[in-house]
């Protein structure tokens, strides 16, 4: 389990102790606009301490084998004790598929609030052309995440938008998907942890959202943040059984990727936006018409989409979509079967819902 200490704006005081056990060189690998914002505050915390930094690398465009095989290369990678990997999901998910294949101390420091890649063992792994590939699972996740709250504060806000549609997906989704079952001890550890992927969202979203907005660390803020980057990530990992996503995906997954076979998905929306859609269908399926309306109010409140013109799908595009969901993945470990007739109901639905 990845070790934690509490987020705040002076973390990187913490490098040292955290860090030092490990060895004494430092490679440092993230995205440019993360290096950015962060990388002068890593490099002043590491100068207080034993370490050095060695090197500074940017990852790439996506989190790629081809990037992964190209870092492994370099001949700072070779000579790094350890590695800090820098940014969003793509380039934190970059530096575990790399380290912790090799068994190397990866530590993260997520620059933004749209994921759990900090904390989990997982690495989302796409093609070449940037399209989605498949899941790279990991006997363990990072050594020890870094949330810098100020500096994911002053990030765009979209990200921590997107963020909090992805992450209380991960409730719905997975005591959805394990419901009825007699569930392993870890797994049922995250389904009960996975409730706090919701709670804290209800109660601090639209404040922590339109603080964010304003470049503001708060409370409000913090706690998002918490349930996006660490208690998404906790639950992930114990929901995952034999390197199978059973229990952490369901239907709001199923209907973002098979959305992604329109550009416009992926041209103009964010991954975390499109699952906060899907949730509402998700729930509108599962007669869960209680926990519907909450989502419909955050969701509301945040502008996070509630409609297909939302995410610019037109009607013969769901139609079309309708029918490749029933058959996905991401739906196949679900107590019952999803059906084309029950995704026109729940459109309805929600149609009728918008119209109120």
């Amino acid at each position: 389990m990845v070790s934690y200490i509490h987020p705040c704006c002076n973390i990187y005081s913490k490098i040292g102790p955290v860090c030092e056990s490990y060895g004494r060189t430092v490679l440092v690998i993230g995205g440019e606009k993360a290096l950015a914002a962060a990388y002068q505050k890593i490099a002043a915390a590491v100068a207080k301490t034993k370490l050095t930094i060695i090197g500074k690398e940017l990852f790439g465009a996506d989190c790629t084998y081809d990037n992964v095989e190209r870092l492994r290369a370099l001949p700072v990678y070779q000579q790094a004790d350890m590695v800090f990997g820098v940014g969003g999901g793509k380039a934190l998910d970059t530096v575990k598929c790399l380290c912790i294949t090799d068994d190397k101390p990866v530590f993260t420091f997520p620059t933004i609030a749209s994921n759990c890649s900090a904390c989990t063992s997982v690495s989302i792994m796409y093609n070449p052309d940037g399209t989605f590939l498949k899941p790279h699972f990991f006997i363990r996740p990072a050594m020890h995440a870094f949330i810098d709250t100020e500096i994911i504060a002053k990030a765009p806000s979209c990200y921590m938008w997107a963020g909090i549609g992805d992450t209380y997906a991960k409730y719905y989704e997975s005591t959805i998907s394990s419901r009825d079952e007699r569930l392993e001890h870890f797994t049922s550890i995250g389904v009960a942890v996975s409730r706090m992927c919701r709670d804290p969202l209800l109660s601090y979203g639209p404040k922590a959202f339109a603080d964010h907005q304003k470049g503001l660390c708060t409370y409000d803020v913090e706690q998002v943040i918490l349930s996006i980057v660490v208690t998404t990530g906790i639950a992930s990992i114990f929901l995952t059984k034999d390197c199978t996503p059973d229990y952490n995906s369901g239907l709001a997954h199923a209907i973002f990727y098979a959305l992604t076979n329109y550009p416009v998905i992926e041209k103009n929306h964010l991954h975390g936006e499109v699952v906060g859609f899907g949730v509402l269908i998700a729930l509108i399926v599962d007669g869960q018409m209680d926990e519907f309306e909450k989502v419909y109010e955050l969701n509301k409140a945040i502008h996070l989409p509630v409609c297909l013109n939302d995410i610019e799908i037109t009607e013969e595009e769901w139609e079309e979509t309708m029918n490749r969901i029933p058959d996905m993945s991401d739906v196949a470990h679900y107590p019952y079967k999803v059906t084309r007739d029950m995704l026109v109901k729940a459109m309805n639905e929600l149609d009728m819902r918008n119209k109120e």
